[in-house]
């Protein structure tokens, strides 16, 4: 759902429209102007009650619905303001069902909009009590992807959504496809959110190879799960390395089998630094799809037999909270740009209020990450 006409007719008069039915694309007159509370109060409140109209046809024609996965960005005014009120409002009509968020976090180095910071902090706010996984990519990680791994001297957002989409793909295709060891939404939730606020998980994928420079000689199993663990590979700037692990989800698609999974990960349990907090064992969950990964057609990316997409819970993420956080600090600081949020009918007390929850979802993370010996002496 877009709340303007041109981007969504792309999609309309693309090459995949035969996909999506004219009723489901929704737009509206009026850009959200790179502001949060244009999104939430002004602009999105006129569209949401036709949006949820339709996604209300949408759910009575299935037979067993699990949830929703919803797309956007922090940064902008769209994604930020109204991808917040419509998880508001799911929330309300739709209280059980699970929500997963794919979100385009904004890169530590470029920037799209100088008011990000405000947008992404705002929006965590509010989604946070009504996101149950959140799995987060940044443009600038994958961007040097797109360079190192697939040779694209300056990637288009074309080649962005493309690596994307082989994440999306795989963590939807057990629900798609037959598997040795399938896992549904609710099981990614069980097996990744040890607490409803820690539901941040690092995503990784591989192999990511160019379609020109593809290897005769396919990746194995151990070769592509050691991949999995190279902070080059990951979809957020953070370093892994400097944060405990708290849970770690293997999704395998492909020729592979469980065998080969087994001794990979007795490999890097052996071989590996890989640090899991004390108070959770070293477990991976682990899913198997027999269904190869496709690609598009022409595309950059290269058919590959077997790959795997990781998905960690670390603490690890924090760092990326805290970057955003400072942003945040030094722009309210002056309260420069506050004038034109509160313009579009929000409170200036809502920034302090989201800036709060933010300093205490870093705690949180501080405090998952601490020892288990640590917390007693703190006592």
């Amino acid at each position: 759902m877009y709340v303007i006409d041109f981007v969504v007719d792309e999609i309309r008069n693309g090459h995949y429209r035969q996909l999506y039915h004219p009723e489901q694309l929704i737009s509206g007159k009026e850009d959200a102007a790179n502001n949060y509370a244009r999104g939430h109060y002004t602009i999105g409140k006129e569209i949401v009650d036709s949006v949820m109209d339709r996604m209300r046809k949408m759910a009575d024609q299935c037979t067993g619905l699990q949830g929703f996965l919803i797309f956007h960005s922090f940064g902008g005014g769209t994604g930020s303001g109204f991808g917040a009120l419509l998880m508001e409002c799911l929330s309300v009509d739709y209280g059980k069902k699970s929500k997963l968020e794919f979100s385009v976090y904004p890169a530590p180095q470029v920037s799209t909009a100088v008011v990000e910071p405000y947008n992404s902090i705002l929006t965590t706010h509010t989604t946070l009590e009504h996101s149950d996984c959140s799995f987060m990519v940044d443009n600038e990680a994958i961007f040097d992807i797109c360079k190192r791994n697939l040779g694209v001297e300056r990637p288009s957002y074309t080649n962005l959504n493309r690596l994307i989409a082989q994440i999306v793909s795989s963590i939807t295709a057990s629900l798609r496809f037959d598997g040795a060891l399938n896992v549904d939404l609710t099981e990614f939730q069980t097996n990744l959110v040890p607490y409803p606020r820690i539901h941040f998980p690092l995503v990784t994928y591989a192999p990511i190879i160019s379609a020109e420079k593809a290897y005769h000689e396919q990746l194995s199993v151990p070769e592509i799960t050691n991949a999995c663990f190279e902070p080059a590979n990951q979809m957020v700037k953070c370093d892994p390395r400097r944060g405990k692990y708290m849970a770690c989800c293997l999704l395998y698609r492909g020729d592979v089998v469980p065998k080969d999974v087994n001794a990979a990960i007795a490999s890097i349990k052996t071989r590996r630094n890989i640090e899991f907090v004390d108070w959770c064992p070293t477990g991976f969950k682990v899913g198997i799809n027999y269904q190869p990964p496709t690609v598009v057609p022409g595309g950059d990316q290269a058919k590959v037999q077997r790959a795997v997409c990781m998905l960690s819970n670390t603490t690890a993420i924090a760092e990326a909270w805290s970057r955003l956080d400072h942003k945040f600090d030094l722009m309210y600081a002056k309260r420069a740009f506050v004038h034109w949020y509160v313009g579009e009918g929000m409170e200036e007390g809502e920034f302090s209020e989201a800036r709060e929850d933010m300093a205490a979802l870093e705690k949180d993370y501080e405090e998952v990450g601490a020892d288990s010996g640590d917390a007693c002496e703190d006592e």
